[in-house]
């Protein structure tokens, strides 16, 4: 008999991701619900038709050329207020999984409807190259305390659980797609952490997010042995639709290639490509009135940039007192993403969270931004970094994104490389930063900064470590008391700086260690607030 992968993740891990929803400065239930009462599929592809790819860009064409129209709430009520423990009691049996058992490497489970995940989602299984819609059936799921619907009645889906054999082992969690447009996904060995999103739109501004949400998907039957898996999405928004594939290969660092065809309904002023959202409370940089055992909460713990001119950036994330935005203006970015350094369990000491298994998400960009642009790349833009402040570990207050410079308008093609992963892909032969600790200073309104940098870099061979030169600004605000010191049995530079803000209520900061006129360190870049 075909047994059912692993349970899912804890009531705290799920519950912090279920609720994603970027409004007043923090993270509501009340904005993920509003994104999710809107229509299922506008006109799904039957049983026994031939499956072509392009006829999902068909759809997003289609469905951009009508106003949005939002669906009947057609859930039973019983199902919209289930509790979070009423709902993770419902579970597909056996017989619902795809593919399990065939030696696949991959097992689907398709998700309920409830809670907070009320808009339907049509799911497909593509099966030799033929279309077959999954059908829904409540003998197929376990109620537990909760009363299943009707006989005969279509709940639907909220989305699906993918199951992957990692390095030959038995099938486990490797990613899921649920709630408005979100998912996530997992290497080897770790836990859910950061949220991908399909799309972003006008995040942090006074009108209001928009939220994008799945409509339908199409999963591709995997060959046995392929270590791959092709899911198509059609999203659906007021302001626009899009058609995405995304080719899934699990292992030590899970890549998923992800291609995209925008379709505008009005032009997009504020629009996040490739963006992602990660959950930081507190760490070493800001232990200021946290009243806590554990040493850091955070499941990300920095912004990581390669820009187009070649710089490696790192940004370490806070959880400020109020709204904090930042744009990298690049050309052509090499990748960028949330990225936890932090590994070890005496980071945190934090036996139930176990924040060091969470994963980073890296971004790298694949040809060119939209049709018959000339230049290789995204052109010009910028990553955009907004923290929100924020009072508990559940809410994923750190956002990311690449914004393009100019305004979206018309169909727009692109791609993208996600690497979920332990450490970063390709990093250049620089120390990295490896610590920020900032504390009150000499006297005053002044603070004091330690940045640590590790890496082999400062002490290669014919680099006299007594020589480096640290190149330090900050505007506004003035630097003094600066020491570097070097650590060869470590492999470590330590920079320690005072800066005093006067009476600014931000301070940029930059910082990068050289040898002559060539860097030895990743540049370091901080926003400082009261």
């Amino acid at each position: 008999m075909t047994q059912l992968p692993p349970a899912p993740p804890s009531c705290s891990d799920l519950d912090r991701r279920a609720v994603l929803a970027l409004a007043g400065g923090g993270l509501t239930l009340a904005a993920i619900g509003a994104a999710q009462a809107q229509p299922t599929e506008p006109t799904p592809l039957s049983d026994g038709q031939r499956f072509d790819p392009g006829q999902v860009v068909d759809l997003a064409r289609a469905l951009a050329k009508k106003p949005f129209v939002a669906p009947a709430a057609d859930l039973p009520d019983a199902f919209k207020t289930l509790t979070y423990e009423q709902y993770i009691g419902v579970r597909a049996q056996p017989t619902a999984l795809l593919w399990a058992g065939e030696g696949r490497g991959f097992v689907v489970e398709p998700l309920h409807r409830g809670f907070v995940f009320t808009t339907p989602v049509a799911l497909h299984a593509v099966e030799d190259g033929v279309v077959r819609r999954v059908g829904y059936d409540r003998n197929r799921f376990s109620f537990g305390k909760v009363p299943p619907p009707e006989e005969g009645r279509d709940i639907g889906f909220s989305g699906f659980r993918l199951y992957a054999s990692f390095n030959g082992a038995a099938p486990s969690d490797c990613a899921i797609f649920q709630g408005a447009s979100f998912f996530r996904a997992l290497a080897a060995g770790q836990s859910y952490g950061v949220t991908a999103r399909a799309l972003t739109l006008k995040p942090a501004e006074a009108k209001g997010e928009e939220f994008p949400l799945f409509r339908a998907f199409w999963l591709e039957r995997p060959g046995p042995g392929t270590g791959q898996i092709v899911i198509h999405a059609l999203v659906d928004s007021d302001s626009a639709t899009a058609a995405m594939r995304m080719t899934l290969r699990p292992g030590d660092a899970t890549i998923v290639d992800v291609e995209a065809t925008l379709c505008p309904r009005t032009p997009l002023e504020h629009v996040g490509i490739a963006g992602m959202t990660g959950a930081y409370l507190f760490g070493p940089t800001d232990r200021r009135g946290v009243d806590d055992a554990r040493l850091a909460a955070h499941e990300i713990d920095g912004l990581q940039i390669r820009n187009g001119w070649g710089e490696a950036i790192w940004r370490p994330v806070q959880n400020p007192e109020t709204l904090q935005i930042s744009a990298f203006m690049d050309q052509d970015p090499k990748g960028f993403g949330l990225v936890q350094r932090a590994r070890a369990y005496g980071d945190y000491q934090d036996d139930v969270q176990r924040w060091e298994k969470r994963p980073s998400l890296w971004i790298e960009p694949l040809g060119s931004w939209g049709p018959g642009v000339p230049q290789h790349g995204w052109g010009a833009g910028a990553v955009q970094l907004i923290e929100i402040p924020s009072e508990s570990e559940v809410n994923e207050n750190i956002l990311t994104y690449w914004r393009p410079k100019e305004p979206v308008a018309k169909e727009t093609a692109f791609s993208y490389r996600q690497f979920w992963c332990w450490t970063v892909p390709g990093a250049p032969p620089l120390a990295a930063c490896s610590g920020t600790r900032v504390g009150k200073g000499a006297g005053g309104k002044r603070r004091l900064f330690l940045v640590d940098f590790t890496g082999e870099a400062p002490f290669a061979e014919g680099i006299d470590p007594a020589t480096l030169q640290v190149a330090l600004n900050t505007a506004p605000g003035t630097l003094a008391r600066q020491r570097l010191y070097a650590y060869p049995e470590r492999k470590t530079l330590r920079v320690v700086f005072e800066l005093d803000p006067g009476n600014d209520t931000a301070c940029e900061l930059r910082l990068v260690v050289k040898a002559g006129d060539k860097p030895v360190t990743e540049t370091w870049l901080y926003r400082w607030t009261p």
